[in-house]
């Protein structure tokens, strides 16, 4: 059996500018170390799938900078989605190029795929690759799709949650249960009914299937993509060894057509054999300022702080300097704050907006101000 991966990495990452910007979005920032989040998402697989097994799907824009950023992975595994359509044309795309890739090798009941993302905080390390080393075995055995669903801390509302027909009996052994219903991002109430329950889990956007099992799934409950998929392949035979991609421009006019449709609704809600495994690992999806709260070491009032900065009475606070024309920021008295400086803009939101970074970025594009984006 051939294990794949494949990291969905075209995402704008909006919600962390000003750091994030078009051409270096959030994948490419070292949000939580020294390593950049895309980096991050490829360590967690090493040693469980090979560097040449390894596929990341992203824009057109990105494309090159990805492939300097990263310089062990082969430079042809990085592939460009011409237009953006979500998430289900995106692992449409990878599925294409991955069964042209093992043509006349593997068959596609031969090959597994993991699907993950590039914008996740995962620790221990060994928990993850134990957690997702059952979930192949298991995927690979049976004609099924799987995710990793992760017990709540906390009522969230801005997550999608998976529900389960029984609880897990315990946190220390990897168990797969049979997914009853996905359920919608909830109100505040309905979060903690969720999060008490036991039976409901948060969706942490990965996914495990073998590559036959996720083509007739595509095929059948969305056809209008799931049926270019074989054409797709056969445009990209003979050519996922070249790093620049001849299929591209052939590929484009049909993925151009593909409806802007995340692969929750387009298959996982429709799918009948779904199931979820129980996290070996801590989890947090870093999808905005907010998360760098939950991930990232305070000082003693509570302040996160990087760069030239002199406060006074400030707690719970985020700030952020990354400018390079020797700024300093001071700041007196403020509580749960996010403050992020670069060299052209400055962000100042209380914690519990951030979520709204995305409506003063579309107000910057309104405006026609692309140069700070």
């Amino acid at each position: 059996m051939k294990r794949t991966v494949v990291i969905m990495a075209g995402g704008s990452g909006e919600r962390f500018w000003p750091l994030s910007r078009k051409n270096k979005p959030k994948q490419l920032l070292n949000l939580l170390s020294e390593k950049t989040m895309l980096e991050e998402a490829i360590q967690r697989v090493e040693g469980v799938i090979d560097y040449e097994d390894i596929f990341i799907v992203t824009s057109e824009v990105l494309l090159e900078p990805i492939r300097n950023s990263l310089p062990k992975l082969p430079k042809e595994n990085i592939i460009a989605e011409p237009y953006k359509r979500n998430t289900a044309p995106c692992l449409a795309l990878a599925a294409g190029f991955i069964s042209a890739k093992y043509r006349g090798k593997f068959a596609e009941n031969e090959i597994s795929v993991s699907v993950l993302t590039a914008d996740q905080d995962i620790s221990p390390l060994n928990g993850f690759q134990e957690t997702i080393n059952s979930i192949l075995s298991f995927v690979e055995q049976n004609e099924a799709i799987c995710t990793i669903g992760i017990k709540p801390t906390r009522p969230e509302t801005g997550y999608g949650y998976v529900e389960i027909n029984e609880k897990f009996n315990s946190e220390n052994k990897i168990e797969i249960k049979k997914v009853k219903a996905f359920r919608e991002k909830p109100n505040l109430e309905t979060a903690k009914i969720y999060a008490e329950s036991g039976l409901h889990l948060w969706n942490s956007g990965m996914f495990f299937f073998r590559l036959d099992t996720f083509i007739k799934g595509m095929e059948k409950y969305l056809p209008e993509v799931g049926s270019k998929i074989n054409q797709i392949s056969q445009l990209y035979l003979n050519n996922t060894d070249i790093i620049i991609n001849s299929a591209f421009n052939k590929i484009a006019p049909i993925f151009e057509k593909f409806p802007d449709i995340s692969i929750d609704y387009g298959l996982m809600e429709k799918y009948d054999n779904i199931y979820t495994a129980n996290a070996k690992f801590l989890w947090d999806d870093v999808g905005a300022w907010d998360a760098i709260d939950r991930v990232k070491e305070k000082n003693n009032v509570g302040n996160i702080i990087e760069g030239s900065v002199a406060l006074v009475d400030c707690k719970n606070t985020i700030i952020v300097n990354k400018s390079n024309s020797k700024i300093t920021l001071g700041a007196i008295g403020i509580e749960d704050f996010v403050v992020v400086i670069t060299d052209d803009a400055i962000l100042i939101s209380p914690k519990d907006r951030v979520q709204d970074v995305k409506k003063c970025v579309q107000e910057l594009k309104e405006n026609n101000k692309i140069d700070v984006l």
